[in-house]
């Protein structure tokens, strides 16, 4: 059976029926600041049905039937949810690789979305997904790389990510300065290989 997608509509597409109407303005009004402050676009797509595929196989399809992002930057990402299925997942671009990790994305769906997924709240996990995704995407590209980079290392660390990210700032901003200014060092920041996430992950795509 060929996959069938949804039409693309919007930042938005609600295909599901799980985003209140209020919900869904504030969402896309956060998307299309995304694209005017980085160019980059990112997309939340609710599926009712997976239709028997896997939700990676799914989702890297409908990447490319979107064709998300810049065609030469390849830096789209995706935000899939399939609540029948309990799925959740995150389809990124190759361009965004080395600043949206398979490891990051792991500590967003596990200590950002699933808990509100799991207490009910499907609009408040997808809102809180979106933000943290926003925020790395928006970060200075040193920072986003070391939030990354970070994140791959310890992927089970349960340290949320806006926290992550807000100690990395005061890193780069207050310490790091004064460490350069007395040592003239610099900082490097290590990587891991992908992680599996139950009901969700990341991965590449050609978009």
């Amino acid at each position: 059976m060929a996959q069938e997608f949804p039409a693309l509509a919007g930042r938005v597409v609600d295909a599901a029926s799980i985003i209140p109407p209020d919900v869904e303005a504030q969402l896309n009004a956060k998307l299309a600041g995304l694209e005017s402050q980085s160019q980059r676009q990112l997309v939340i797509a609710t599926l009712p049905s997976l239709q028997g595929y896997e939700i990676s196989d799914y989702g890297y399809q409908l990447g490319r039937h979107w064709g998300i992002g810049d065609k030469e930057r390849n830096d789209g990402a995706l935000l899939i949810v399939a609540p029948n299925e309990r799925k959740v997942r995150i389809e990124v671009g190759y361009g965004l690789e080395p600043i949206l990790t398979d490891g990051l994305a792991h500590l967003i769906i596990q200590n950002d979305i699933l808990p509100r997924f799991k207490a009910g709240d499907m609009p408040g996990g997808i809102v809180a997904g979106t933000d943290s995704l926003i925020t790395q995407l928006t970060l200075p590209e040193d920072q986003a790389r070391q939030v990354a980079a970070d994140a791959s290392a310890a992927p089970e660390s349960g340290i949320p990510l806006p926290m992550i990210i807000w100690l990395l700032f005061f890193f780069f901003f207050f310490v790091l300065p004064v460490i350069r200014r007395v040592q003239g060092g610099r900082a490097y920041g290590g990587g891991a290989g992908p992680v599996i996430v139950w009901g969700g992950g990341s991965s590449r795509s050609s978009g």
